[in-house]
């Protein structure tokens, strides 16, 4: 593993940690900040679409205080990961199994790099997606937790049932590389001001991630590619039809979420055995960055939840380059 750029001035992350360079199996590089030194386990952190390790700095401090190693991970497309488009704005894969790739390669990461115990998930958005196939298919697993996961993608009610469909006609028709509609290359927090945002009601941490994004605006992107909406909605879709993991879950959802489908979240727990929703009045899309009280009760929940599912270890992995 390369030492690889850290933006501590904004990251307002814990001291002790260290960024670096992997590279999944395919040959993309990925970035990579941990911290060791828990003695009640490692959580690795699967960022949501549009974010990166610098966002979570604060989230580290936090699982750290409560006694975990931490890892967060930059995978393909967006932080300093490798970007995929021919505008590096865009949010682009070629196809969601690739991103288990990059989980894989941070698993590998985490246990050369020292971090050791039973092994738990931490997954917003876009990352509770990606989590989720991962417990389908990444070994070792003790538990997971989920804030506002993309299992649907919140859509208007006539559009919803045909949004596949559409996608899938502009693709054939050569725009599989360009923006969705209505999208562009301006990252959320640098186009919108606080007020009517659909992230959090905390206006610190707005200020938070709009002064990362400003001060570093290679860490940013814009909206996805039609490509990339087509393949998340399948996505979705297919992660839906599988039954539930065995693996403990704890997820949170705020009820006023205007960004992932809630009612997929509810439908997928509902059926999940060893699983517990927790609905959080008021919240918005980003529970890890809303007022000072929720933030407490997330972080204390998911903590007690790591600790009482805490038996499965880690099993190997390959090793990163």
């Amino acid at each position: 593993m390369q030492p690889a750029p850290f933006y501590a001035d904004v990251a307002e992350a814990p001291p002790g940690g260290a960024a670096f360079w992997i590279t999944a199996t395919d040959g993309v590089r990925l970035r990579i900040a941990m911290w060791t030194g828990g003695e009640k386990g490692q959580v690795l952190l699967i960022p949501g679409r549009t974010e990166y390790i610098e966002k979570y700095g604060q989230a580290a401090g936090e699982l750290i205080a409560r006694g975990f190693s931490v890892a967060v991970l930059d995978y393909r497309g967006q932080g300093l990961a490798d970007r995929l488009a021919d505008d590096p704005m865009k949010g682009h894969v070629g196809a969601f199994a690739d991103y288990q790739l990059d989980i894989t390669a941070a698993l590998s990461a985490m246990t050369a790099f020292g971090l050791r115990g039973p092994l738990h998930l931490l997954c917003h958005s876009l990352g509770g997606c990606l989590g989720l196939r991962a417990l389908h298919t990444q070994p070792g697993i003790a538990s997971a937790a989920f804030s506002a996961p993309m299992w649907g993608i919140l859509l208007p009610r006539l559009l919803a049932p045909i949004a596949p469909a559409i996608a899938a006609v502009l693709q054939t028709l050569g725009m599989g590389s360009r923006f969705v509609p209505g999208g562009s290359g301006v990252t959320y927090v640098v186009a919108n001001g606080f007020d009517g945002n659909t992230l959090t009601k905390d206006r610190q941490m707005w200020d938070y991630m709009a002064r990362q994004a400003k001060s570093h605006p290679d860490l940013t992107l814009g909206s996805p590619t039609v490509h990339w909406l087509r393949r998340a909605l399948v996505e979705c879709h297919d992660l839906m039809v599988l039954p539930a993991p065995a693996t403990p879950c704890l997820t949170y959802l705020g009820t006023d979420e205007a960004i992932v489908e809630p009612k997929a979240i509810k439908t997928r727990m509902a059926s999940w055995p060893s699983a517990r929703l927790e609905l959080i009045d008021g919240a918005e899309h980003e529970l890890m960055m809303e007022i000072p009280t929720i933030r407490t009760r997330f972080y204390d929940d998911i903590a007690a939840h790591f600790l009482q599912n805490g038996t499965a270890p880690l099993n190997a992995a390959p090793t990163a380059d």
